[in-house]
């Protein structure tokens, strides 16, 4: 039996398996309940946060017979025909490769054309903002006066490109970044479900890795799982990232507080030892100054870092050590280094290098 990735095997069906927009589900829901279902939807937010998979649950929730409080039940004739990936009522467009006006008018074409045993006739169109300009005036006309029994959903990660006069005649829901605290109790779940043993480090690990993504933190945790073939532990997940440790980056970071060349000079040699990537270890040194500033300039810090509360209070203790303008001097230089690292011949002596600048205050290549 071919294996089913998990991000396609734990997609969800209904709105209360939706994970992380809780605030676009309920009012979605109660759009159904109450019957006042718009004729376009604007799905925007990064990738992996559930726009096409709510889309999908939304177009069988409005065919639903018998809706259960605004979801699709799943058991009447209509839920069992639109679960068929080829039902002709529900059609997904990927505006990627079919963002030609000659594509805009074939759809202005077959919206004459009323649903086969359904309700509506659902339009998803994907990556919307691909569309070139004149394909946007071809869409314009049909999304002002769509036949009732259509509906449509654009979704996209910029919506910054979506013309005006597109955006003001759809009904905008914003997809935000699943947190880490939610997916790590939804990886939980999904791995228990499947057999697979776990630590709970490793649960968080997957998924800050996943950076607020369902799809991508739950494609990573496929990948540890099958290197692991058996128990995921902190250690063989790390190993998979290529990531480093929160407390090995903070004691490093320590040290570089403390001027302490030695220590320093020590620690990138022991890390290389353990067969940790050097490159991936300099780029993590850039986002953890970032992290510390946010951490000691903005109120709501952990909104945006993302982090479990307990790693969040690691990094609160070491920011309250350092000053703005040093954290923003490790910020200039770690990061200018991340452009070097693709040209350099040996990434050690790169990263060796980047610390004593950052330390000393100096610039070593120019001295």
């Amino acid at each position: 039996m071919n294996h089913i990735a998990l991000y396609r095997k734990y997609r969800p069906k209904t709105f209360d398996e939706v994970i992380g927009q809780d605030h676009i589900a309920k009012t979605l829901q109660n759009q159904i309940v109450n019957n006042q279902i718009g004729h376009a939807y604007l799905f925007t937010g990064s990738r992996g946060t559930g726009k096409t998979s709510i889309a999908k649950i939304l177009a069988k929730s409005v065919n639903c017979l018998t809706p259960d409080h605004g979801s699709a039940c799943g058991q009447c004739e209509n839920c069992k025909r639109l679960e068929q990936e080829n039902d002709i009522n529900i059609i997904e467009i990927d505006a990627a490769s079919n963002n030609k006006v000659d594509d805009i008018r074939q759809i202005r074409e077959k919206v004459k054309f009323m649903p086969v045993g359904a309700k509506y006739k659902v339009y998803i169109v994907d990556e919307v903002h691909m569309l070139s300009d004149s394909a946007f005036n071809a869409l314009l006309k049909t999304l002002e006066e769509p036949p009732s029994y259509v509906i449509f959903i654009l979704a996209t990660t910029e919506v910054h490109k979506l013309p005006q006069t597109i955006l003001s005649r759809c009904v905008r829901f914003d997809f935000r970044l699943v947190s880490v605290d939610e997916l790590a109790k939804h990886l939980a779940k999904v791995f228990d479900k499947e057999g697979i043993k776990y630590d709970e480090e490793s649960l968080k690990i997957i998924a800050s890795a996943g950076e607020g993504s369902v799809r991508d933190t739950l494609s990573i945790a496929d990948s540890i799982a099958s290197y692991c073939q058996g128990e995921i532990t902190k250690e063989k997940a790390l190993s998979v990232l290529g990531s480093t440790d929160h407390e090995l980056i903070i004691n490093f970071f320590d040290r570089v507080k403390d001027k302490d060349v030695g220590q320093v000079l020590g620690l990138i040699d022991q890390i290389e030892k353990d067969g940790k990537n050097l490159a991936v270890f300099s780029k993590d040194l850039s986002k953890h100054a970032r992290n510390l500033l946010v951490c000691k300039s903005c109120a709501n810090a952990n909104e945006i870092l993302n982090l479990t509360e307990d790693i969040f209070a690691m990094y609160k203790e070491q920011a309250d050590k350092f000053e703005e303008k040093e954290l923003i001097r490790y910020m200039q230089v770690f990061s200018s280094a991340e452009s070097e690292l693709r040209y350099t011949l040996s990434v050690r002596l790169l990263l060796e290098t980047t610390c004593l600048t950052a330390m000393l205050g100096f610039d070593v290549k120019k001295n």
